[in-house]
């Protein structure tokens, strides 16, 4: 094993560093209080080549993989960003580059894989639907053939920026459930244009994140080419769960990068606020927390990027899948602690919009419940990993 980054994994590094500088956390808390999208930062991060990092160079991309990817999110939220260093990418380069540099026709590829490499194309992914959240079979959302036309008719809720998006991953049934060989049978992936007339979206207001609306989005007899299939038809539950899988590590890498910008707010503060004559960073009441949940961080970390390694190398999804829940379970917990005692660290300033710590506190609680909840990366693990009975039906 090999701990150490290449030559072009610190450059990407550094340059993620830079950027942040300019994208303090004084502007996200701006962006967080008007509701404003961060052109200036889409337009940055797209500039330095990071929109592409997944994409091959025949593309217009640099031909990196999940690993360079987590690296430039982890940099970007560690170092002033918070969630926002995460989010606008997963949006576009998970949902979009990536699903369609493993899986989309050479026709996909040529036309929307230069568009996102030069930052001229968001990305959105519709799957969660009101009566079908974590399980995803039981989505209702129906794709029907109808001569040389998918026809798409459904609901979707929490579709992260599908008020913007030029581009959406639509996942829907072309089987119905009880028609379907096995349960994991008739799931397709399309790829669609927007806006369109027939695709209505509502914007709902949530606890943060307001830098980017999460919407209601529904499809009102969509019509869509043929070739807006992802291949295999009634097949895509498998690729879905190869962009479920960096989703999942793309949010671990959040909590990672929030917990890390926390935890050096609060060791600023703490070295400079003196109660009775002492600094209070020398009290081990702030030490021991911090150090622990620093310590844990650290693991998660390299849980997440033996994640990315494998995915990297091609492994079997399931293999993926149990290191990046592993990974998100620890670094989840971790992450709650250290903003947790980040805020306790900054005592009543920690409640105060001015010292953004609140913001981060909820940011890193979204991550306890998206893209999987502890409790079902857990079931994960008791599962597929420590080989326990299923607890739970789909």
């Amino acid at each position: 094993m090999n701990f150490e980054l290449s030559e072009e994994q610190r450059m990407i590094a550094n340059a993620a560093r830079d950027i942040a500088k300019d994208f303090p956390p004084e502007y996200w808390r701006e962006k967080e209080e008007n509701g404003e999208f961060a052109e200036e930062f889409f337009k940055a991060i797209s500039d330095a080549g990071f929109m592409g990092i997944v994409i091959p160079e025949e593309y217009g991309g640099g031909g990196y993989g999940m690993t360079e990817l987590l690296i430039a999110m982890e940099e970007l939220a560690a170092n002033g960003c918070g969630m926002a260093g995460v989010w606008y990418m997963v949006l576009t380069e998970v949902f979009g580059a990536l699903t369609i540099v493993r899986h989309g026709t050479e026709e996909h590829k040529e036309k929307y894989l230069p568009k996102i490499a030069k930052g001229e194309m968001e990305f959105c992914m519709a799957l969660t639907e009101p009566d079908a959240g974590t399980n995803t079979l039981a989505i209702r959302t129906t794709a029907v053939k109808d001569g040389d036309e998918w026809v798409i008719n459904g609901n979707k809720i929490f579709i992260s920026g599908a008020d913007r998006a030029k581009g959406m991953l639509i996942i829907a049934r072309t089987t119905p459930r009880e028609k379907a060989e096995k349960k994991t049978h008739g799931i397709s992936l399309f790829l669609a244009d927007l806006p369109n007339d027939a695709v209505k979206v509502n914007p709902i207001p949530k606890h943060g994140i307001n830098y980017s609306k999460t919407c209601e989005v529904s499809f009102n007899n969509l019509r869509l080419p043929e070739n807006a299939l992802i291949p295999p038809l009634d097949g895509g539950w498998y690729h879905l769960l190869d962009t479920l899988n960096p989703e999942r590590m793309s949010f671990t890498t959040a909590a990672i990068g929030i917990s890390r910008l926390a935890i050096s707010k609060a060791v600023e503060y703490s070295k400079q606020r003196k109660v009775f004559a002492d600094p209070i960073g020398s009290y081990q009441g702030l030490q021991f927390p911090l150090a622990e949940a620093y310590a844990t961080l650290e693991c998660a970390e390299l849980m997440n990027f033996k994640a990315a390694t494998l995915f990297d190398q091609g492994a079997h999804y399931r293999e993926v899948g149990a290191a990046a829940n592993m990974a998100k379970a620890v670094a989840v917990e971790a992450g709650i602690k250290a903003v947790y005692w980040a805020m306790q660290t900054f005592g009543g300033y920690g409640y105060a919009k001015e010292y953004d710590v609140e913001r981060w506190w909820r940011e890193i609680n979204l991550i306890r419940l998206a893209p999987v909840t502890q409790q079902m990366a857990l079931n994960f693990i008791a599962e597929h990993i420590l080989g326990m009975p299923k607890s739970y039906r789909t």
